[in-house]
């Protein structure tokens, strides 16, 4: 038996509403393909699961999917992210919305078995939970699954880690690997709204502080160009040699977490890795030091090592909780540990999310019409291109075309 929705409370749903039409007013891309496909109902018939961030942006794309035909069961992908008026409102949308701010980890997990009660033909993952549920407690499932797309570098490690031990059930587009996902989202969405969330959750300042950002993938990139253009003195910390020499020929300081540790007054994790900062850390830093994880899952910044070596917990302020060391040094967590630029913040910034879910709804109308084979898939490059073209003809702007001569030229090997 499945239900229709599990909400905190429906009487919410016009602050909702009011919240997704501020969102909607900018998010050009994703208007323009809805106006382009509503009249073919490419999506009339088909279900479609989605366990992605609950807010105002989100709640465009899910309405938008609806609009073209489908039947769309969502829930939260993080406890503090789901925000309970967008839920209220998507409910009175036709969305069914399994999901509550602060919720359980059991309450999660069973939020999203109740969106896959609904047997869907696509699936868009936040993270990979919803794929890795149906593989291993019911595969039967996968075999009415047409197919799915996943938007985080973390579910796309577990994607890929499924696929390399032939258990990936159905077919999976890596929209996180999309330039028009990586180049921006990632980039300028996670380097905006990481500070933002910060920001508002210290109201601190951020010029002439030690800020430590563990990873320098694209994410990492925004973390340390959005600190160091606000005064930040930015210190690495990598893994990888190559992006450990991008980092210093970027002009931020290098080095490894034991060292880092003991000068970072500012540390955000982008790893998508387990115990990215650990008890042996924690046990070398200053005291008032600020601690934020900027990747998908809440082990980076690793909670149980503070519970353990604290004497006392004190929540100082909204979404800070702070640990106090037996020696009194204090060391500040925000958003428990989650994903701090929607735990405690409001997310990208419309504009960005503009892109990324244009290219979710552009992945969801592929795998609805093309067959596709049980393996994880690059997204097609006509539709990566297809939304940096549609952004730019929603600002007005025009670029260069190439000339039937030019076109000749980068096709030959000769002079």
């Amino acid at each position: 038996m499945r239900n229709e929705f599990n909400i905190a409370d429906i009487k919410l749903a016009p602050e909702g509403h009011r919240r997704i039409c501020w969102a909607w007013e900018y998010m050009p891309v994703l208007k323009l393909i809805s106006e382009k496909e509503r009249d073919v109902q490419p999506l009339d018939g088909l279900t479609i699961c989605a366990c992605l961030h609950l807010e105002a942006k989100t709640a465009c794309l899910l309405k938008v999917l609806h609009e073209l035909g489908a039947t769309v069961a969502a829930a939260g992908s993080n406890p503090l992210s789901t925000q309970d008026p967008i839920c209220a409102a998507l409910v009175e949308d036709g969305v069914h919305v399994f999901s509550k701010h602060g919720m359980t980890d059991s309450e999660y997990s069973d939020n999203i078995r109740e969106i896959l009660k609904w047997e869907p033909q696509i699936i868009i993952d936040d993270g990979g939970d919803v794929v890795s549920m149906i593989a291993k407690e019911n595969r039967a499932l996968a075999r009415n699954v047409l197919g799915g797309c996943e938007e985080t570098t973390t579910g796309i490690l577990r994607l890929k880690a499924m696929e390399a031990e032939g258990l990936l059930p159905f077919p999976m587009l890596a929209v996180n690997d999309a330039l028009s996902k990586y180049l921006f989202d990632n980039r300028y969405g996670s380097g905006q709204s990481v500070w933002d969330a910060i920001m508002r959750s210290t109201n601190l300042l951020v010029a002439g502080k030690n800020v430590v950002v563990s990873g320098y993938g694209w994410c990492g990139k925004g973390v340390a160009k959005r600190a160091a253009g606000m005064g930040a003195r930015v210190i690495v910390v990598e893994v990888d040699p190559h992006k450990a020499i991008e980092a210093v020929m970027d002009g931020f300081r290098t080095m490894d977490m034991n060292s880092a540790a003991e000068i970072g007054d500012v540390f955000v994790t982008v790893t998508g890795d387990i115990k990215a900062i650990r008890g042996e850390h924690f046990a070398k830093m200053k005291d008032g030091v600020v601690l934020a994880n900027a990747g998908h899952f809440d082990v980076e910044v690793y909670v149980p090592d503070l519970r353990e070596m604290a004497t006392e917990v004190v929540n100082s302020r909204d979404n800070i909780d702070t640990y106090i060391m037996p020696d009194g040094r204090r060391l500040h967590l925000i958003g428990e540990g989650r994903l701090a630029n929607l735990a405690a913040g409001d997310g990208h910034p419309v504009e960005i999310m503009d892109l990324s879910f244009a290219m979710q709804l552009l992945s969801a109308l592929y795998v609805a019409s093309h067959k596709l084979e049980k393996k994880l898939y690059k997204v097609p490059e006509e539709l990566d291109r297809k939304v940096a073209e549609l952004k730019l003809e929603s600002l007005g702007i025009t670029i260069e075309k190439l000339t039937p001569e030019q076109e000749k030229y980068l096709r030959s090997w000769s002079e």
